[in-house]
């Protein structure tokens, strides 16, 4: 199925979207952070478009989320929400708030990846490319916050799993870049 008007604008409108609910739950750098997974994925899929069969990115698809559900228990255990608080100054999300709830479903579109890639939908690829470049390239943040913080450089809730979870991501964008080989023909 090729891209189209209407599939550039829904996942236009799905990116500003993320952007827009970040920066109002979490502030301003949250939402900057957002826009190099969101709004570069969305960049990506139109420069790059994939044609990969889902059997393609299946290994890297998996070990990547479970790389980001053990990110996101890391990330709760040790209270990243409110080190993250602390940095910007914005309050803690209320957990269970419309808002919050509505930012964990547009994360939950990412497990749409194995049935609308696997159908060669062009908003499978576009949800593809936001995922492993939100996991491969916004979550290096981590390594970042610390340098926000007053104290010395040291460990910031979530930055130990992004050591398997930033590569996991990687390597799906690679494999989303390949071409089929009937393509090359």
């Amino acid at each position: 199925m090729k891209t189209n008007g209407l599939h550039t604008s829904v996942a236009l409108a799905f990116s500003c979207a993320g952007l827009v609910l970040g920066y109002v739950l979490l502030g301003l750098l949250p939402a900057l952070l957002f826009a190099l997974g969101f709004v570069g994925g969305f960049v990506l899929w139109l420069l790059i478009p994939s044609r990969v069969r889902f059997q393609d990115i299946k290994l890297p698809y998996f070990l990547t989320l479970a790389a980001f559900v053990l990110h996101k228990i890391e990330e709760r255990y040790w209270d990243f929400f409110p080190a993250l608080s602390r940095i910007t100054g914005k309050p803690m999300p209320q957990p269970n708030s419309i808002l919050a709830l509505l930012l964990y479903a547009f994360a939950g579109a990412w497990l749409l990846i194995p049935l609308l890639v696997g159908r060669g939908h062009p908003l499978g690829y576009y949800l593809a490319w936001t995922f492993f470049t939100s996991m491969g390239v916004i979550e290096l943040a981590h390594f970042a916050f610390p340098l926000f913080t007053p104290e010395p450089y040291g460990y910031f809730p979530g930055m130990t799993t992004v050591v398997l979870l930033a590569p996991a991501g990687w390597w799906g964008m690679v494999r989303l870049r390949q071409r089929r080989e009937s393509d090359a023909k």
